[in-house]
């Protein structure tokens, strides 16, 4: 079976959001400093080797509901992602959500899938439209929580900035009894990158 991967930016003090998400702040407030060692001009080769890890073809993907959008409740049908008509995955997406939406497709190749039984039925279809293409945990804090704590991430990317966020969205709570070997690390003035095997 191919691999399923994760890769997530966290501050130093563990968050990989900071405190009141919003459509003005989609990452919380300074959450966006997090993020800073691959959005807009990437010269580090650190960073750019990272960047190449973030963003390698995967076949599916599975993501949390606040990480598709701001939108909580009931769904507003014009909401379509951050992405705009072109998102980044090229492949389906499975949003977990308690609200039932149609999928949506967009430009090259991306068709959003909205799951509401629950994080097993999402990676179960996931896993199946990928193929052997393998399976990416796309985010955010709490979708990520409940594929390490089922067990089902192979190898486990985290691009540790120097910032500290004090409050928002960890990472790493109630994900039981997780073992980590790291296998690379590389780092920039803006983040130190390092990707592990998860050891079941």
């Amino acid at each position: 079976m191919t691999d399923t991967t994760c890769h997530m930016s966290i501050s130093l003090d563990g968050f990989v959001a900071g405190p009141d998400q919003s459509g003005d702040h989609p990452l919380g407030v300074g959450g966006g400093d997090v993020h800073t060692w691959h959005l807009g001009e990437i010269t580090d080769p650190a960073d750019i080797t990272a960047r190449d890890w973030l963003m390698r073809p995967r076949g599916a993907y599975v993501m949390g509901r606040n990480m598709f959008g701001p939108i909580r409740g009931p769904w507003d049908e014009d909401w379509t992602g951050w992405w705009g008509d072109e998102p980044p995955y090229h492949a389906p997406v499975f949003v977990l959500t308690h609200h039932a939406r149609d999928p949506i497709e967009l430009e090259g190749g991306t068709t959003f899938h909205f799951v509401t039984e629950g994080f097993d039925a999402a990676f179960a279809q996931a896993t199946a439209a990928a193929g052997d293409r393998g399976v990416d945990i796309a985010g955010g804090a709490s979708t990520v929580r409940q594929a390490l704590a089922a067990g089902v991430v192979d190898e486990l990317t985290i691009d540790i900035a120097p910032v500290l966020l004090g409050a928002g969205e960890r990472l790493f709570h109630d994900v039981g009894d997780l073992r980590l070997a790291p296998v690379e690390t590389l780092h920039s003035p803006l983040a130190t990158h390092i990707r592990y095997r998860v050891e079941h």
